[in-house]
């Protein structure tokens, strides 16, 4: 029987940089992931020589000192960094009646928008100057200082205070939903869609459901910091953290499935594995979901019947459909990287398969690649309702995979000629390989609505980080969630 100061369930970015930490600051700390491969939904995997990224894809701020990206303050506290390729335009979205090129550089991304509309591009920078402030203000108060308790108070106070007294004025953004700014600087029809498809592509949820600092953060990162591709994919990112990990002591067990935390009268012990070994340790901190910890690792009664209820009542952002591409190079010379396409219109945004994404990071990184080849990722939404692997399965995913290849050939006309490789993913594939609840993206949690809970849980010594909790979805966000934890634990 092994014991140790803290036991980590999962391996995503969220545990990752908790246990990283922890081990920083002197604890003994195992993580036990189920997979094969460290990362969870941030994640690589290689076929046929073509390194494919699982999940996120579009990422700022790694390597810069102007960052305030909690990755990045991860990196410096534990004496790991990575390479990445600064590249601008960051993107392309291609709505049904023009494609538009996304700068970082705020000043060009207005002149596009006022290539389709003048009064459209005043109006948005109306919404920055909402938005970009409250970034600058919390420029001076690090996520690497802030915990998840009461103590957050006289460390803001002692160390923080004159950046903390700057934050006042903009409290009302805080609070507020990118809809509330938008709705006082915003009329152009055109311009309000497009800042609901950047909110959905950040948060699963449009401008009305999503919180206002989370887009001061993203318009912040992208104009002041670097919009960047990790060399090595999102593997890369995971790599560091593990290095870091290790460099201080901590264990990364893989092929390591936890099958019940274990409780005793309100109180953590430990856990039990697959095997039957028990691992003890006093603070078991889980990067499962919310659904899957109360559910899949604590045994019903361990937990307040209404508590259990309200959590495992959280709504659900659908899941996705993935196809994954390795694919002829040849003739694509002026090939970008990142594309939002909108098939239709008149269909919401949020629509399953009517806006899909593209990442192809061969256009930075050719070491992801064979020579003369792309990797290509592209996902849409998909609801995990009435997905079975029955007879009817290998056909229903090529008939939804079809949206995905009608969006690559915006980019690439000629998309299925080019295929060497092809990987269809659905809802199952994505729930099974990352053992996420229905496959999802996360908690549909609505600004205004309701909050995501913070890392404690009703169990003495147990804890909780990843994308259902606070501050929610996104590389940045489950970073800072394990940040907070790993604080919290000091």
């Amino acid at each position: 029987m092994r014991s140790c100061d803290v036991i980590v369930i999962g391996s995503g970015i969220g545990g990752l940089t908790a246990a990283a930490l922890l081990a920083r600051y002197g604890k003994r700390v195992i993580v036990c992931e189920s997979h094969t491969i460290p990362g969870g939904a941030a994640h690589s995997f290689r076929r046929r020589g073509f390194e494919f990224d699982s999940g996120p894809s579009f990422y700022c701020g790694l390597t810069s000192a102007e960052s305030l990206n909690p990755v990045k303050q991860v990196f410096d506290v534990l004496g790991e960094s990575l390479e990445a390729v600064p590249y601008d335009p960051f993107g392309h979205y291609h709505f049904p009646e023009a494609t538009f090129s996304v700068y970082g550089n705020v000043e060009r991304y207005r002149q596009e928008i006022a290539t389709i509309t003048p009064q459209g591009a005043k109006e948005f920078k109306r919404f920055e100057e909402r938005l970009l402030p409250l970034y600058d203000a919390m420029k001076g108060i690090p996520t690497l200082a802030l915990r998840a308790d009461w103590q957050v108070i006289p460390v803001l106070v002692k160390r923080y205070l004159p950046s903390l007294l700057k934050m006042l004025p903009h409290l009302p953004v805080v609070q507020a939903s990118v809809g509330n700014v938008m709705d006082a600087t915003v009329q152009d029809p055109w311009v309000r869609r497009l800042i609901d498809l950047e909110c959905f592509l950040l948060s699963g949820l449009k401008a009305h459901g999503t919180i206002a600092p989370e887009v001061a953060f993203m318009l912040g990162e992208r104009s002041r910091a670097c919009v960047e591709y990790p060399v090595g994919g999102s593997g890369a990112i995971v790599k560091a953290l593990v290095g870091g990990l290790e460099r201080w002591g901590g264990q990364l067990l893989l092929g390591c499935h936890v099958e019940q935390i274990l409780v005793n009268s309100g109180k953590v012990f430990g856990v039990q594995l697959t095997n039957g070994e028990i691992l003890n340790a006093p603070i078991v901190i889980s990067n499962a979901s919310i659904w899957d910890t109360y559910t899949k690792l604590l045994h019903p009664d361990d937990l307040p019947s209404s508590y259990r209820k309200a959590a495992l009542d959280t709504a659900v952002v659908d899941s996705f459909m993935h196809l994954h591409l390795g694919i002829r190079a040849e003739g694509l010379e002026n090939l970008t990287g990142h594309h939002v396409v909108v098939h239709d219109a008149s269909k919401d945004i949020t629509v399953a398969g009517n806006t899909c994404m593209i990442s192809i990071p061969s256009v930075w990184d050719a070491t992801l690649a064979p020579e003369g080849h792309h990797v290509v990722h592209a996902y849409t939404l998909e609801p995990y309702a009435g997905w079975e692997r029955n007879a009817e399965y290998e056909q229903k995913k090529r008939e939804k995979a079809q949206t995905l290849y009608r969006a690559l050939e915006r980019i690439i006309p000629d998309i299925r000629e080019r295929v060497v490789l092809e990987l269809i993913g659905t809802p199952l594939t994505h729930a099974y390989y990352l053992r996420r609840y229905r496959g999802s993206y996360g908690p549909a949690i609505e600004a205004g609505k309701g909050m995501f809970p913070g890392c404690h849980t009703p169990i003495r010594g147990l804890y909780r980080v990843g994308d259902s909790t606070t501050p929610g979805i996104g590389v940045p966000a489950v970073a800072a969630s394990g940040i907070l934890c790993a604080n919290t634990l000091l």
